[in-house]
């Protein structure tokens, strides 16, 4: 657990450094403090596969007056995802030069964006994550603002509807207080019934996150925000910031909710995630614009997290907890990749529109091989991080021929997920009315952004050990 603080508190440490301090190279003292939090976060994994899972009750009291910290398998490998990504992330603003008018806003609002989601992650109490979701959505909608007026209007979306949600969310948290007098997941789990208060109480709290998360149907403020948002902001956000409400929603209804509750809220949230699924590929393979492409495939991607948990509390199959995760994981890294891409490519073509890509295998070969190896994994093609969770996915929809309906959905989901990956990659391709020549602009940033397209697709190298970490409720 010590290890887990470390990585939360570097974080935070780090940006008031950068405040008051203001050094000359703040790049420097946050991409060390990045790599002293990955390192902390490393050794908390190899610490709860040596010896399961550890609280912290925080201030030294006892339940229910603790405010509890928990590191289990799961938050632990969301910590060490969140560290990798940060920590590329910081390193390409560092050597890409369109980021350059965005770095000193840039690097305390990212430090501050870490260190709320490991609080977040460790966070076993629902005010606690009331407390660090706010602390994320203030510094989300800052790094928004920093791309200048072409993003205020989505910014300050982004800020209304992330307000509306904290109430929405809030709401609930007090009926549940009001109803069980504990907020703790632990002394909840033991605690709740299958009755109309705790229902419309866990309906509010999911809508505030759903909200929050921008799973379809409240999706409207994301493909504007993260669009519109500077290069690396994009990527943070789509990479880690919506995966932070799917994690409390995944402990609301497997931990808290009643099975009585859960049951058919799987249904639903898995037809909700199925939606996510249609449109936000139809309309990522209709949109003109390359980053709108880019922000559109996350409200598809998350169709797939949102299906996961919805068919786990409807089946009450927990294999499909494995699936739920290696997606959150597997689409955090390709995300990031295929955001820094189109921003390296969109900021070198000073163009927003597909067809600016022509001629790009000469000119930005790496971008958009980075883009294409990123786009193989939210396809699914084997042996990638992406392969691995569909294949956990649709395995149990195979056996009883009443499940073939979703598998055909994950089928559409997956060549509607080709399409708009061919659109970007096939454009490349084609011959451009200008003479081009391979551009030295950008290397560096453009190996950054190829990375994590790596990384996504060694993830099949270990496979074992992960399906091994992701079996949750056996730690």
């Amino acid at each position: 657990m010590n290890a887990a603080l470390v990585s939360m508190v570097v974080p935070f440490f780090a940006a008031m450094l950068v405040l008051m301090w203001r050094p000359r190279q703040q790049s420097w003292l946050v991409i060390v403090a990045s790599i002293v939090s990955l390192l902390a976060a490393v050794m908390a994994l190899l610490s709860v596969i040596d010896s399961g899972p550890q609280s912290l009750n925080l201030g030294g009291w006892e339940s229910p007056l603790a405010i509890r910290f928990q590191l289990m398998p799961v938050n632990a490998l969301l910590i060490v995802t969140t560290a990798v990504i940060h920590l590329i992330v910081v390193c390409f603003a560092a050597s890409s030069h369109h980021c350059q008018p965005i770095k000193q806003a840039f690097w305390p609002l990212a430090l501050l964006l870490h260190g709320s989601l490991v609080a977040l992650w460790l966070s076993m109490d629902l005010f606690n994550w009331y407390v660090t979701l706010e602390l994320l959505g203030l510094a989300a909608v800052a790094l928004v603002t920093l791309a200048g007026q072409k993003a205020l209007r989505a910014a300050l979306d982004y800020l209304l509807l992330s307000l509306f949600a904290s109430l929405t969310y809030l709401l609930g948290v007090v009926m549940l207080y009001g109803q069980y007098g504990t907020l703790d997941i632990a002394l909840l789990a033991t605690l709740t019934e299958a009755d109309r208060v705790t229902q419309t109480a866990l309906l509010l709290i999911s809508a505030g996150l759903m909200l929050k998360a921008a799973l379809w149907p409240l999706h409207l403020w994301l493909p504007a925000a993260h669009s519109s948002a500077p290069t690396p902001v994009s990527a943070l956000l789509s990479a880690l910031v919506v995966k932070a409400p799917l994690f409390i929603l995944w402990l609301l209804w497997s931990r808290v909710a009643p099975s009585e509750l859960a049951v058919p809220m799987g249904f639903w949230l898995a037809l909700l995630g199925s939606g996510a699924l249609l449109v936000g590929g139809w309309s990522a393979c209709r949109t003109p614009h390359l980053k709108t492409l880019v922000a559109y495939s996350t409200v598809a991607q998350l169709g797939y997290g949102l299906l996961a948990l919805g068919l786990l509390l409807h089946w009450q199959l927990n294999d499909l907890q494995a699936a739920l995760w290696l997606f959150v994981v597997a689409h955090a890294l390709a995300k990031t990749s295929m955001f820094l891409a189109a921003g390296e490519i969109q900021a070198a073509t000073g163009k927003k529109r597909l067809n600016s890509l022509r001629g790009m295998t000469l000119t930005m070969p790496v971008a958009l091989f980075a883009f294409a190896v990123a786009g193989g994994s939210l396809i699914g093609l084997p042996p990638s991080g992406g392969f691995i969770a569909k294949w956990l996915l649709i395995q149990p929809m195979l056996i009883e021929p009443a499940y073939w309906p979703w598998a055909l959905l994950v089928i559409i989901a997956t060549l509607l997920s080709a399409a708009y990956v061919f659109r970007v990659v096939s454009q490349g391709f084609r011959q451009s009315s200008v003479s081009a020549t391979a551009s030295e602009h950008g290397k560096s940033a453009q190996w950054l952004a190829l990375l994590p397209a790596i990384l996504v697709w060694l993830m099949a190298l270990f496979s074992e050990p992960l399906l091994q970490l992701m079996d949750v409720f056996s730690a």
